[in-house]
């Protein structure tokens, strides 16, 4: 069964575009995983500084391999000094339909 999240974070004002950059890093390193099924990075457009990550894996396995990527750890010690509360919320959904 596939595994999706979201995470969301809200970068300091001063660090937007670091954010941003990192990001865009991660992504290309994300969808190079083979388990990996989507990985999209928005901002609001009422918000620029607010970050949203779409992610879904092949399954279980795949999301346990996605965190043990040193990328992925990488990132996540890069923003504790760029984003509010030190880093990302993440939500895990559930399919209904």
């Amino acid at each position: 069964m596939p595994k999706s999240l979201y995470a969301t974070m809200k970068a300091l004002p001063q660090h937007r575009d670091k954010l941003a950059e990192l990001l865009t890093n991660l992504a290309k390193d994300v969808r190079a995983e083979p388990g990996n099924v989507r990985f999209e990075v928005y901002t609001l457009a009422t918000d620029p500084n607010f970050f949203h990550v779409e992610e879904t894996y092949r399954d279980e396995n795949a999301f346990q391999a996605h965190i043990a990527t040193a990328h992925g750890k990488a990132f996540n010690a890069a923003i504790t000094d760029l984003v509010e509360g030190g880093g990302s919320t993440v939500v895990f959904l559930e399919p209904i339909a």
